[in-house]
């Protein structure tokens, strides 16, 4: 995909004029306890990933809307929250946004709210088989309900001729509108913080 997007000169830019573009960004996270190598290669994968993004908008378009996992308003509320949740993604949304990109309410509070009780409930473990296929159920329902909403504000609202940034965890089953071309955004740390997560000692698979 690298290679790809490399090869995308300025001149052919014009094959995207009045189409719907969307720069899907792997949602990373850390803690205050991550270790000291985890946190040196989720440095650089934030740096690489403004950097990618900051390429992407000099070949293709300019970011004019920002959607955000977990972000149930817009504008400035939106970013006051997210500021707190995550200050990596925090700090390239901000930048967007005063450039001229708007802030999208991109989910549904109470779906976003019931998929996390239920994972929460996942992650304590069960005795008994019904009730953890109960809770498997009902947070797999919850969770196809949630990335439904996601794809459609981003279906409302995106516009054509406009390009749209979208922070989302790896591993989401949010389905775009096929008129949407999707470009991943993923920096070769990315690669690096899979590979350290795959190799690192057992004590540490507990902290990220």
């Amino acid at each position: 995909m690298a290679e790809e997007l490399a090869r995308i000169a300025k001149p052919r830019a014009e094959r995207f004029k009045g189409k719907r573009i969307l720069y899907m960004v792997p949602l990373l996270f850390s803690s205050e306890d991550s270790p000291q190598k985890y946190m040196e290669k989720f440095k650089l994968y934030w740096k690489q990933v403004e950097e990618h993004v900051t390429n992407l908008e000099l070949k293709i378009g300019e970011v004019k809307r920002v959607y955000h996992e977990s972000i149930t308003s817009g504008g400035e509320d939106g970013l006051e929250v997210m500021e707190k949740l995550n200050p990596s993604s925090y700090q390239i949304v901000k930048g967007k946004c005063q450039a001229g990109a708007e802030l999208e309410a991109t989910e549904d509070k109470e779906l976003a709210d019931e998929c996390m009780d239920w994972e929460r409930h996942l992650l304590m473990g069960f005795f008994s088989q019904k009730v953890a296929k109960t809770v498997v159920d009902s947070y797999t329902q919850a969770l196809g309900k949630r990335y439904e909403h996601i794809s459609r504000r981003i279906d409302e609202t995106l516009k054509d001729n406009e390009a749209a940034i979208l922070f989302i965890r790896e591993g989401h089953m949010v389905q775009f509108s096929q008129d949407i071309e999707v470009f991943s955004v993923a920096p070769p740390a990315l690669d690096e913080i899979h590979r350290w997560l795959r190799e690192r000692p057992p004590k540490e698979k507990k902290r990220k």
